[in-house]
């Protein structure tokens, strides 16, 4: 539904321009216009969907208002690039009719898609063959912030699921009276030849039938490490198997890198003001991190919190040694632009896992199995475990956030890239602390 959006968006707009082309005769696809118009598209996509238009659980007023503000901003960013043209391509008549469709056009269809889903979620109707702790660990993480939406009908243990004689088809009874769409199966229940069996007849009836491992990674966007063998890490990596994502990323990251410079710059003499007003001490904040293949590097941001001797501590969204000042920069994401300079030593990717401190790993590694796999890649600045996880401050949040990063690795693209850095952008302008 959200590709069939995007491409609407496209077609309203090409029309628009194709009317205003047939009303003072001249080509629609002449050039430079045409390709103006491709990037007015691109921006509108990008800025709609960094403002959240299609968020699920959101009134229809507030798609409205998030509407306004992604395709305005998208009409203000072409303006002002138009400006360095001495006749400005696209005209106001292109400009200001997308406006006034777009609109209301998107809030409209972003609330059927939503609609939509939300039918298509009920109607997913799951049960999950898993054990106790499975249970609650997979109740909770259906609720939050899911890939795509499902009800749990029914978490219960596989050895409830085998025949015996009063039951002889338990599963396939479940299946027909709970309306069950999707089995799950831990790796208990794939263990059990009397249990895949009902599952083989559920699916030539219909029902979808998956892994618990795949559930999480298709439904949930994370890998759960109780399902992982050290084997099932050896999946292909694209920056490390893929020369040619490698270098496009490589290349994306410089190209970003440059646009952030100006603001960096920028920023400096502001920061440095207000720090002035209520966070005295070092502008700058330099900490040992641990990059790609475990080396460690030294990573830059602006300072936020006390200036303090010896390890720092786990961090927490109300830590008593933020600022009034460090906990604005964090809310509005100031405080990570120095880290461009990272970015251009090859330190720092714009995506990836998050680069923690080199006693925290240690720590981590110890505790936590396949932790040492995250530094296959690259760190970012930010990534798919700081967009889909809260705030993280435990082991625990650790483990929690290195699913969601073993999803990245797996799932390692361009396309996932730059949903990230959508994601990212909609965080910032929601002014969410990471």
């Amino acid at each position: 539904m959200r590709l069939l959006i995007s491409a609407l968006t496209a077609v309203i707009v090409l029309l628009i321009a194709a009317i205003h082309a047939q009303l003072h005769h001249y080509e629609v696809t002449a050039e430079p216009r045409f390709s103006w118009l491709l990037a007015l598209v691109v921006l509108i996509w990008v800025t709609t969907y960094a403002a959240g238009v299609n968020e699920t659980g959101i009134s229809f007023g507030a798609r409205f208002v998030r509407s306004a503000g992604g395709v305005g901003a998208a009409v203000v960013l072409i303006s002002l690039l138009q400006l360095v043209v001495s006749k400005p391509p696209l005209p106001r008549f292109d400009l200001g009719l997308s406006v006034v469709v777009l609109i209301p056009g998107l809030a409209v269809l972003s609330s059927l898609a939503q609609r939509s889903a939300t039918l298509q979620g009920e109607q997913e109707r799951v049960i999950a063959l898993v054990d106790d702790e499975e249970r609650e660990r997979l109740t909770r993480d259906v609720g939050v912030r899911p890939e795509h939406h499902s009800l749990l009908v029914l978490a219960v243990p596989p050895s409830e699921i085998v025949p015996t004689p009063e039951l002889p088809k338990p599963l396939e009874e479940i299946v027909s009276e709970r309306h069950i769409t999707l089995v799950v199966l831990n790796r208990e229940a794939q263990s059990l030849d009397e249990v895949v069996t009902q599952a083989a007849v559920a699916h030539s009836h219909g029902v979808r039938i998956r892994t618990l491992s795949l559930f999480y990674d298709e439904w949930l966007g994370k890998l759960p490490l109780s399902e992982l063998e050290r084997i099932a890490l050896l999946f292909d990596i694209n920056e490390i198997h893929r020369p040619v994502y490698a270098r496009m990323k490589r290349f994306s990251d410089v190209f970003l890198a440059l646009v952030g410079l100006p603001v960096l710059l920028l920023a400096i003499p502001v920061v440095a003001l207000v720090n002035l007003a209520g966070n005295r001490g070092p502008l700058f904040f330099h900490q040992a991190r641990v990059g790609k293949d475990g080396i460690v590097f030294t990573i830059h941001k602006f300072r936020t919190m006390r200036p303090a001797e010896g390890p720092a501590a786990w961090t927490t969204p109300d830590d008593e040694r933020l600022s009034v000042v460090g906990r604005t920069l964090r809310k509005l994401h100031v405080d990570e632009l120095p880290q461009v300079w990272n970015v251009f030593r090859r330190e720092l990717s714009i995506v990836g896992p998050r680069p923690e401190q080199p006693h925290y790993v240690a720590q981590l590694t110890e505790v936590i199995p396949f932790y040492e796999t995250r530094h296959l890649v690259r760190p970012g600045i930010t990534g798919w475990a700081q967009v889909k996880y809260d705030y993280g401050a435990s082991e625990l949040d650790a483990l929690e956030k290195l699913q969601y990063e073993f999803y990245y690795l797996r799932h390692q693209s361009l396309a996932l890239d730059l949903r990230i850095i959508g994601r990212t952008l909609r965080s910032v302008a929601g002014r969410q602390g990471r």
